[in-house]
């Protein structure tokens, strides 16, 4: 009799899938196109800035200004689709690609329940994610929850993707550090509308593997407690890009061609020294421990062939209070599997938060 060790297949399975996604010829490498020159340097020094002096101190969202229509619409709940101008300040807004520029947003929302009564989460995208449909999906059952979603379409990717970009493969360095540092005022600013315009009683952010990543940090900096859902997430890009299956997707010999026409001459093992220096700026253990961290629940994957458990353990170790589920599978299995899982999570993360007082 042949027994199957499912934690090894799952594990397996995400190596298979990374392998035939990351390690064929079929797609374009990860930052074909090197560093990102003066890019990466303004971005290391803005990204820099974004830790408060003081703890529990962070500087406010910028108020959003979305203009809706509505998708459809029944008796029970309703969709619309908005945009708006990204809320980044003017030097990043000149190094994000024009397609960027304008952000997109779905939002499903109850009906039949005063906003004050309904909880909201944004969602955020993960690696390919390029559509709001998937993370719709997550978040529609919650709706007889009365918890409303918000779907962000991330820069660099659906329709805000650069015209040279195949896919999610990102050109260079600097936009995946310019993607985050986007999203994080994108999300901070819908959170800020929810509250003060439309009057949301509890708000959320959540995300998958680089989403969850986006959420911790979101999470981190909002001025005021907001549930934070990680799932499937490293603690930093670096896991994924020097450590993990993505390592194998990326154009390491592109980056050292970039660097000797600078003058400056490494070799691999030094150009991937110099990516994890870079991406340390990622490191989520670095952040701010966020307002109320009992309202922060991770939910990792047993046999995750993406994320290894210690990255997911030193987050939770790095923001005393929080919790870490576990659901057994791999990165992909347990995306596809584990739905259910993840809405719990929401639900309870925002169990955990106070409502705000009711208007007069």
């Amino acid at each position: 009799m042949v027994t199957v060790n499912l934690g090894m297949l799952h594990y397996v399975l995400d190596h298979i899938y990374g392998a035939f996604m990351h390690r064929t010829k079929m797609s374009t490498p990860f930052f074909s196109r090197g560093w990102g020159g003066t890019k990466l340097e303004m971005l290391e020094r803005m990204i820099k800035q974004l830790f408060p002096e003081v703890a529990g101190q962070n500087w406010p969202p910028t108020l959003v200004h979305p203009v809706w229509r509505t998708v459809w619409e029944t008796k029970t709940a309703s969709l619309r689709e908005g945009v708006f101008r990204t809320p980044c300040e003017e030097q990043l807004l000149g190094a994000l690609p024009p397609e960027s520029h304008t952000a997109r947003v779905a939002f499903l929302m109850p009906k039949c329940v005063p906003p004050h009564r309904m909880a909201c989460v944004v969602h955020l995208a993960g690696t390919g994610d390029h559509t709001f449909e998937r993370r719709l999906r997550l978040g529609g059952p919650l709706v007889k929850e009365n918890i409303a979603t918000m779907v962000l379409e991330s820069p660099f990717y659906g329709q805000r993707r650069p015209m040279l970009q195949r896919g999610a493969k990102l050109l260079c360095v600097s936009d995946l550090l310019l993607l985050g540092r986007a999203t994080i005022e994108e999300a901070r600013s819908l959170l800020h509308w929810l509250d003060s315009e439309a009057g949301f009683g509890k708000m959320g952010v959540c995300g998958l593997s680089m989403g969850g990543v986006h959420a911790a940090m979101v999470g981190s900096l909002h001025p005021s407690p907001v549930a934070t859902l990680p799932f499937l997430s490293p603690h930093s890009a670096v896991v994924a890009f020097c450590e993990g299956i993505l390592k194998h997707g990326t154009a390491w010999e592109a980056l050292r061609e970039d660097l000797a026409a600078q003058k400056v001459a490494m070799t691999l093992e030094e150009v991937r020294e110099r990516m994890r220096n870079v991406l340390s700026l990622t490191d989520v253990t670095r952040f701010p421990i966020p307002k109320n961290p009992n309202a922060v629940i991770f939910v990792a994957a047993t046999d995750d062939g993406y994320i290894p458990k210690d990255s997911v353990l030193e987050l939770q170790k790095a923001w005393p209070g929080s919790e870490v589920r576990w659901v057994t599978g791999g990165h992909v299995s347990s995306f596809i599997l584990h739905s259910d899982h993840f809405r719990r999570a929401i639900m309870d993360g925002l169990d955990r938060l106070p409502w705000k007082e009711s208007p007069l």
